[in-house]
């Protein structure tokens, strides 16, 4: 499993009769800083994953790729390599909370 920021959608009128009706979300992956292990960074490139959970532009999800995204509810049929498997309340490291951030 892997964390990402949702940072758009993707619409694709002609597709596998299969992937008809599955919403398709643009992802961010995000790391944990090396230097600023209170921070989430983001990766260096980009993820599209079907979503069957609701989440929306600027959440914070879990996501899982290759055989493992088939293997979430409803996508075993699915031509998929990567699903967003869960939308993230809250993340802590080194027993400090950094997502969501501290409010100012």
């Amino acid at each position: 499993m892997f964390l990402a920021r949702v940072i758009g959608s993707v619409v694709a009128t002609k597709k596998d009769s299969a992937m008809t009706g599955r919403k398709l979300l643009l992802l961010r992956p995000l790391v944990v800083d090396e230097a600023q292990p209170d921070r989430l960074r983001p990766g260096a490139n980009t993820i599209v994953a079907v979503d069957a959970l609701g989440a929306g532009r600027d959440d914070l999800v879990l996501f899982c790729q290759g055989s493992s995204a088939r293997a979430a509810d409803g996508m075993k049929t699915l031509p998929i390599d990567a699903a967003v498997i869960g939308i993230v309340d809250t993340v802590d490291v080194l027993n400090r909370q950094i997502y969501p951030p501290a409010a100012s």
